[in-house]
């Protein structure tokens, strides 16, 4: 199975209001192992960057004067999505803007050309629910180092998107190789080698355990009886 992850930075936050990507990174995986083949643009925006944005990644509108335009790369970036299936964090953001700026030149929707889209957030707040899903949270969580990450870029946000849905998903290992293999995994377009480590099993302490069945209890009175999570008392036969 081929899959792309992929980022995006922009010039603020809503392409209703006419902002504009400004980057574009993609990295490949195949069979869930990076290659090391990845995509990487600069855009220039034609617009001003809102100063919220430009805080959040750091790029200027100085820096992209003498990068090409969304319309010089959409054909390479469509060629290197084309029937992959995308890995994006939080993907109605990066999908709106890549059909905004697609529609502009009269071109498809990248659903139409992609296999498919994972949200690791949607995916991350149904297996943490009522936890901190951002990428630097579950960085922190699944022990993936992301000390470099002091600003967001695009390109490194899709190496450490990446591994976290690697961690994430590490269950459906079982269906390709031994659980047990530890292999090596090329990280990025810098063809460093790294051992991911082993997934951390925490169990939930008294306090958390007491605090769940204090949240059923109260599913329970509210249902009137029907929390399926509760076990129900055997039914005697007359």
């Amino acid at each position: 199975m081929r899959q792309i992850v992929l980022d995006t930075e922009t010039t603020g936050l809503d392409p209703r209001q006419g902002h504009r990507i400004i980057e574009v990174a993609c990295i490949e995986l195949v069979n869930r192992r990076l290659t090391g083949h990845h995509l990487h643009k600069y855009v220039n925006p034609e617009r001003e960057i809102d100063a919220g944005a430009q805080a959040v990644h750091g790029i200027t509108l100085d820096f992209l004067a003498d990068k090409p335009k969304f319309a010089d790369v959409v054909d390479e970036f469509l060629d290197f999505i084309n029937g992959a299936q995308l890995i994006i964090h939080n993907a109605p953001f990066d999908i709106g803007f890549l059909n905004a700026e697609l529609e502009r030149l009269g071109r498809v929707p990248v659903t139409t050309v992609c296999n498919g889209v994972i949200d690791t957030l949607k995916d991350a707040k149904e297996l943490h629910p009522g936890k901190r899903n951002s990428l630097d949270a579950l960085c922190e969580r699944y022990e993936i180092d992301n000390s470099s990450r002091t600003l967001h870029g695009a390109l490194l946000d899709t190496e450490l998107l990446a591994e976290v849905y690697l961690a994430m998903t590490r269950g459906q290992n079982a269906l390709m190789i031994e659980p047990d293999e530890a292999a090596p995994v090329r990280l990025g377009a810098d063809g460093k080698v790294r051992e991911r480590k082993p997934l951390l099993v925490r169990r939930a302490s008294a306090e958390e355990l007491a605090e769940h069945e204090r949240m059923l209890a109260a599913i329970d009175k509210e249902s009137k009886g029907a929390c399926l999570w509760l076990p129900k008392p055997a039914v005697e036969a007359a």
